[in-house]
């Protein structure tokens, strides 16, 4: 058997974004012995992309905004297929996490009186995300690194991927089983419990705003270790993602453009969004350009613009837009802020946008609109957690932040998903620091699984020939890009799982050349097995929901079904297959529920 170090902890995090920094920095203050593992280097999470602000009902632009709304936002956002629990649990607690990142150091803008400022987005109510310019997610690395570093008592392992994780003989967490990126030497961390704040799986399309670490890692952890996964179907395209150059394709524009006045217009130069209200939300949608333009200064007379509605109803329309002719010449639609806002304005409120467009595409928004279509950007599904707990179905698993399913139902409104980090973050390194501190022993490693492990990374060396990683990639991407995207219908999902089985079996043959010290083509290799496990597990409950519903549009069923607006399909594997089942959603108590009514 290949040799490996051997780490001993009692919580062990795997992920370095920021629902993993905020777990370590709560398991730590409750005295467990903590590492966090990233497998990239530390500051290079993909928190950092999360551009437009942190949601959170302080109230500090409109005073009426309370958890109670914020509560009722997320819910309709996520088309009411949320765990009503969890997303009580985050509008309640948001608040406190924002202003704890303000006490830790964090430099909010403000407003003209010394509080934090909150800037408009889709599908909220009220002007509700704090943020830092269009920099958010970057200062709350800092931010959080800052505390985890300075606590002093966190170990730190980076560049390294966690590839399993181990169980005893109960089926129990025992810990994880890695390899270092740089040399490829194997390392098996001994812990009570587990962690998984790994991100996303936008890596298996081919037009994405994710980085090269969201592979899918967690969820494919969770999958092979036992646990249940829910809400797969639900992947969000992002509406405004770059589409020229080619080589910047996907990369995201923020919300914030639009929350600060940028406009959505297809190539006539009509703002379409317009034509795109749902009913759902056209009580409190602006229906002319005139009220939409008055709301920016007037909230209590005037109705929201369309081009804010949630992310799902704009990446649709925006789909159609283009579908039928009306797109910009390179197969998006225009976002024009440069004719809404001075350029002075701009700069100051959008410095990352402008230097985006400025030195990689070439255009001054400024002085000209960007061209933004719909990219893969956020799955809502992931590991089914304990709402309070984060406990996953695995004894000693917990997961946290884009890792884990039910909070955002089917579609995230845009800024829940840094407060979610927050508040779930903390939850989740809290509760796996009192089930680890609850155990006597380290739980007893499986000497077998780790050989079965080694010897299964370790193939790909030992063929002689065999399939190029980079090639199946390609192909994955292409399967999920082209057959499970933003619309979708049974024969071509029919077609995708066929699809995805002939890149198992090629899988299983995939050869890699050179050794084990920093080899991107071996890395790719074993990210391969996540991102079809993964793909696999959206198809397959894509295939089942026969609705459109938030981030899950079939053309063949193009309506909402209210009987399956009722029903999480969750998944597992048993015997190596993927079982799915239907289970109802959790009843709302009464007093949460008199919020929707007449409204």
């Amino acid at each position: 058997m290949s040799e490996y170090q051997t780490h001993e902890f009692d919580v062990v995090v795997v992920g370095a974004g920021g629902a993993g920094l905020r777990a370590a920095i709560e398991a730590s203050a409750r005295g467990a012995r903590t590492a966090i593992i990233c497998k990239s280097l530390l500051g290079k999470a993909h928190t950092v992309m999360a551009e437009g602000g942190v949601a959170a009902a302080l109230g500090n632009v409109y005073p009426e905004d309370n958890w109670r709304v914020h509560f009722r936002d997320t819910m309709r956002g996520g088309k009411m297929l949320n765990n009503w629990r969890m997303a009580q649990l985050h509008a309640q607690e948001a608040p406190g996490r924002v202003l704890e990142l303000e006490e830790w150091g964090a430099l909010f803008d403000r407003t003209p009186d010394g509080r934090i400022l909150q800037r408009d987005f889709g599908g909220h109510r009220y002007a509700r995300l704090a943020h830092v310019g269009d920099r958010t997610g970057l200062e709350m690395i800092r931010t959080l690194q800052h505390r985890m570093v300075g606590g002093g008592s966190i170990e730190v392992f980076m560049e390294c991927t966690v590839n399993r994780l181990l169980t005893d003989d109960q089926g129990r967490i025992a810990g994880a089983f890695g390899y270092w990126r740089e040399t490829g030497r194997f390392v098996v961390f001994r812990a009570k419990a587990v962690i998984l704040a790994t991100g996303g799986i936008g890596k298996a399309w081919t037009v994405t705003s994710n980085s090269w670490e969201y592979t899918g890692d967690g969820h494919a952890l969770a999958l092979w270790a036992g646990a249940d996964l829910i809400d797969m179907e639900f992947v969000q395209f992002h509406p405004t993602g770059m589409v020229w150059p080619p080589s910047v394709r996907g990369i995201l524009v923020t919300e914030g453009v639009r929350g600060d006045g940028g406009v959505l217009r297809n190539a006539e130069g009509r703002r379409f969004m317009f034509d795109y209200i749902p009913d759902m939300f056209r009580s409190e949608t602006a229906e002319t350009e005139e009220e939409a333009d008055r709301w920016y200064n007037d909230r209590e007379g005037n109705r929201r613009t369309p081009d804010l509605l949630p992310r799902d109803e704009v990446a649709r329309a925006i789909n159609t837009e283009v579908k039928e002719g009306r797109g910009s010449p390179h197969g998006g639609v225009f976002l024009d802020v440069a004719s809404r806002r001075s350029a002075d304005d701009i700069k100051r409120r959008l410095p990352g946008m402008y230097h985006q467009f400025k030195e990689l595409a070439d255009v001054d928004i400024t002085k000209e609109p960007m061209e933004v279509g719909p990219t893969c950007h956020y799955v809502m599904g992931g590991v089914r957690v304990d709402p309070d707990t984060q406990a996953a179905s695995v004894a000693g698993l917990f997961a946290a932040g884009e890792a884990a399913g039910g909070m955002h139902g089917a579609n995230r409104l845009g800024g829940n998903s840094l407060s979610d980090l927050l508040v779930f973050g903390r939850r989740a390194g809290r509760y796996a620091a009192e089930h680890a501190l609850g155990l006597g022993e380290l739980p007893v490693l499986d000497e077998g699984q780790i050989a079965e492990t080694a010897a299964a990374a370790l193939a790909p060396f030992e063929r002689e020939r065999g399939e190029n990683p980079y090639a199946l990639h390609q192909d994955l991407q292409a399967t999920m890009q082209e057959l499970v995207g933003i619309i979708r219908t049974e024969g071509e999902l029919k077609s995708a799982l066929e699809k995805l089985g002939q890149l198992q079996d090629r899988a299983a043959t995939v050869r890699v050349e050179g050794n084990r010290q920093y080899n991107p083509g071996w890395h790719l290799a074993l990210d391969l097995q996540s991102m079809l496990a993964v793909s696999e597990c959206v198809a397959t409950a894509a295939l089942e929901r026969k609705e459109s519903r938030g981030g899950h549009t079939r053309d063949d069923y193009p309506k909402a079904d209210p009987e399956l607006g009722k029903l999480n399909m969750v998944l597992i594997r048993r015997d190596g297959k993927l079982d799915l089942r239907r289970e109802p959603l959790p009843e709302m108590p009464e007093d949460l529920r008199q919020l929707f009514e007449d409204k």
